[in-house]
């Protein structure tokens, strides 16, 4: 059995959005809604990139480049008490891994143009996965502390907490 002591990616692409610094972001792309984008995928990886157009959303996995340190305890951004990070969406995290689901509006190329974004520009994409809703919305009983917070949603933004 290998050892999980270190494991290593390698971006495929670049995200490029209108946001050049993290304070002011939206903090979901359910928040940004209509924000346009493009995902240079490196030319090396294109080829993966066929079929991809049939779907209207994507999942943009993707590196948190600006975070300055990772934090098991965090104040997340709708919130003022301090909770533990796996409970939170914080890009503050042990391994710093962004998840978005962005509408796709085409593809030229190597190029993804999107729309919806939520996402730093220059941040390095790690994957990319056609989103399902049959495989991926599921029926939610509970969300936790963001029960009396998630309202806050479409006016949060990124305050520049967790950069270097």
């Amino acid at each position: 059995m290998g050892s999980t002591s270190e494991i290593k990616y390698k971006p495929i692409g670049i995200i490029h959005t209108p946001f050049k610094e993290p304070m002011g972001t939206p903090i979901q792309p359910t928040a940004a809604k209509g924000v346009k984008g493009w995902v240079e995928v490196f030319p090396e990886y294109a080829e993966g990139l066929e079929d991809l157009e049939g779907f209207s959303h994507i999942i943009l996995i993707y590196h948190f480049h600006l975070v300055k340190r990772a934090l098991l305890k965090v104040k997340p951004f709708m919130d003022d008490r301090v909770h533990g990070v796996f409970a939170t969406r914080s890009p503050s995290r042990p391994n710093p891994i962004g998840i978005s689901v962005v509408r796709l509006i085409g593809i030229k190329a190597n190029v993804l143009y999107v729309s919806d974004v939520d996402i730093v520009d220059g941040t390095p994409l790690l994957d990319i996965k056609p989103y399902v809703p049959e495989f991926d919305v599921r029926e939610v009983k509970r969300i936790g502390w963001l029960k009396g917070n998630v309202h806050k949603l479409p006016k949060s933004r990124d305050d520049g907490r967790f950069v270097k």
